[in-house]
């Protein structure tokens, strides 16, 4: 299982986000589900402080897959939150809890996280949050 991307979950799980930093690579390209590709890691950094603010998660049940030249990864999970503070475009927060599965894709180089892509029901989680 890629070392990195243990450490990058385990660091968000601990909400430790300059331990998350340090998983990434300068050039980092995040592409968030529903949103725009974000670059760098102090793009990177801003979005965690809001995510931070808006929402309180934590990553369950997870699985790591990992190609086996190291490049890739992919990982399956379910996210376990509450939301607690409005995020623009989105249903006004109540501290509603939401449970969803949710995954991410991998590019590795030199052992740090270059492309993170990550995928969940944006519909389920409106609906659960409505």
């Amino acid at each position: 299982m890629s070392e990195t991307v243990k450490r990058y979950f385990d660091a968000f799980n601990a909400g430790d986000v300059p331990r998350m930093l340090d998983c990434l690579s300068d050039d980092v390209a995040h592409h968030v589900n529903e949103g725009q590709v974000r670059r760098g890691k102090d793009v990177s950094a801003a979005f965690c402080a809001h995510m931070a603010r808006c929402y309180d998660e934590r990553l369950t049940d997870m699985v790591i897959f990992e190609t086996p030249d190291g490049r890739r990864a992919a990982a399956e999970y379910i996210v376990g939150g509450t939301y607690l503070e409005t995020d623009a475009g989105l249903p006004e927060a109540r501290g509603q809890r939401y449970r969803l599965p949710a995954g991410s894709f991998f590019e590795l180089r030199d052992g740090k996280i270059a492309r993170v892509t990550t995928y969940y029901n944006l519909a389920d989680w409106t609906r659960q949050v409505s």
